[in-house]
């Protein structure tokens, strides 16, 4: 199944293995409760959807990576303890508490949440000692004495031996104790998380083309090479922050996370088409609606490929502005749930602001990927500081410090306006061009499409509306056409 199935069912598992029965017991006794075997390729997204799931579903999250580990630090250490059997005293080894089960203790008194997922990745890469321990955790989950405690989910990531050489194969014993779920790649369902993780245009609109080069594991006389989706990833992220400082990406930048010499050949020569596609017809002045009736004319004669490029930059802007829009709006749904608890007497200014830092402060001690959320969060703490300083510095009485705050809050309610108004006006300008280079055209089914895939975009066309959207949906019949111009990507794709 795909990571996107595959996600599903583990949230599934989790809901079924947490539930309780009137009597307050595990519907599932904890002894019935399989460990989650997830069998997949590396680098498709198996530890990024456990920080899913756990924040989806509010329960702790401890990750382990057990190649890093050693017998000792899983059994825990030895020491001779006294014990009397039969009226006799005897020397008995015993062990300290496992590293692994410790952490699970520490993530608890942490987050003083008592249920969770304890995520052993590599397991069948364990080392020869570790093995056995190993072994007893996913049929028994303890490790010596010591055994997990209940509400936690045990879920384990290994890798196909055909990916690594170090793999152990499991006995049937072990998998006749485990819930097995089989993971492959799967570009379209990756492609709906990279839009989420606002990856980079030219990363999607390249692989758009060459969706082969998606995913790919080879072994050559000068050993393995691949590309991988967090390879992709990865580069996105230090693509983005590349453009940010002015720095270059060229082809031994992308060699460097693309370990696959033909398709990181291959993209960096479709990169530097993507940054002439970004000059020639200056997207930002399309989107602005002062773009020259040239750029429409050259656009309308270019080839296939190159009409792509374009669409993906235009997308990719679009995205931008409709996530700030998204933001925004999370920022004033935050800041009105405070002001309501400050209304009606349930917490001050000063207790919320507190309860915000300190929230945020765990949410980035906790590592947290989530940028949108982190960005509300950062922000809401911010304005809270702001609403207080400026309370402070005008010495507004304690009976009007309300009026003063509904004040304040409304430069953040006009921000989302302002926000969802230029991406608006983006959206409607956008399909000018187009109309004006391309009309009723298979790449403009394309675009359409596309913005309604895009999680940010699509958002935003659900809450603010588009009228252009709506008036271009009308003639655009999506399914049958979106067909017919991937075939013409493929073909594209053959002649290139």
């Amino acid at each position: 199944m795909n990571i996107k199935r595959a996600k599903n069912e583990i949230k599934n598992a989790l809901r079924a293995y947490l539930a309780r029965d009137e009597f307050g017991a595990y519907r599932i006794p904890p002894i019935r409760q399989r460990p989650i075997l997830l069998m997949g390729p590396p680098g498709i997204g198996k530890t990024q959807i456990m920080e899913q799931i756990a924040d989806e579903t509010h329960v702790g999250l401890v990750s382990y990576t057990l190649t890093h580990h050693t017998r000792q630090s899983a059994l825990g250490l030895p020491y001779i303890e006294h014990q009397k059997f039969g009226g006799q005293e005897y020397a008995v080894t015993a062990y300290t508490m496992s590293e692994i089960i410790a952490s699970v203790y520490r993530e608890m008194e942490r987050t003083g949440v008592k249920e969770g997922i304890l995520f052993l990745d590599e397991i069948n890469c364990i080392s020869e000692t570790l093995a056995p321990m190993m072994l007893q955790f996913l049929q028994c989950k303890t490790f010596g004495n010591q055994r997990l405690p209940e509400g936690w989910v045990v879920v384990a990531a290994g890798n196909p031996p055909e990916y690594n050489k170090s793999v152990r194969e499991f006995d049937v014993v072990t998998l006749d104790r485990v819930k097995r779920i089989d993971v492959e790649e799967d570009f379209a369902v990756w492609k709906e998380y990279a839009y989420r993780r606002g990856i980079h245009g030219a990363i999607l609109s390249y692989l758009e083309i060459r969706r082969d080069h998606f995913y790919r594991v080879e072994a050559t006389a000068d050993g393995m090479q691949f590309v991988t989706a967090r390879g992709w990833e990865d580069l996105s992220e230090l693509m983005q922050t590349y453009e940010a400082l002015g720095l270059t990406v060229d082809r031994q930048v992308v060699e460097q996370y693309l370990q696959l010499p033909r398709v990181a050949s291959d993209f960096a020569n479709y990169l530097q088409l993507y940054e002439k596609y970004k000059r020639v017809y200056r997207v930002e002045e399309i989107l602005d609606g002062t773009w020259e009736k040239v750029r429409a004319s050259e656009l309308a004669g270019a080839p296939f490929d190159e009409k792509l490029g374009v669409l993906s930059l235009l997308l990719s802007r679009l995205a931008d502005s409709a996530r700030e829009a998204y933001r925004l709006d999370g920022l004033t749904d935050a800041l009105h749930q405070d002001l309501i608890y400050i209304r009606e007497g349930e917490k001050t200014l000063g207790t919320i602001l507190d309860e915000k830092q300190a929230a945020l402060t765990r949410r980035r001690a906790a590592g947290s990927t989530d940028k949108d959320a982190l960005f509300v969060a950062a922000r809401e703490a911010e304005r809270l500081a702001a609403f207080q300083q400026t309370l402070a510095l005008e010495k507004v009485p304690k009976g009007q410090a309300f009026d003063r705050l509904k004040a304040l809050f409304q430069i953040d309610v006009q921000a989302r306006a302002d926000a969802a108004d230029q991406t608006d006006r983006q959206l409607a300008n956008a399909f000018a061009f187009l109309d004006a280079a391309i009309p009723d055209s298979q790449e403009l089914v394309l675009f359409a499409t596309e913005l309604t895939a895009n999680y940010f975009t699509s958002w935003f066309i659900q809450n603010f509306g588009s009228e252009a959207y709506y008036a271009h949906n009308k003639k655009l019949l999506f399914d049958d056409a979106q067909q017919h111009l991937l075939d013409e990507i493929r073909q594209a794709k053959q002649e290139l």
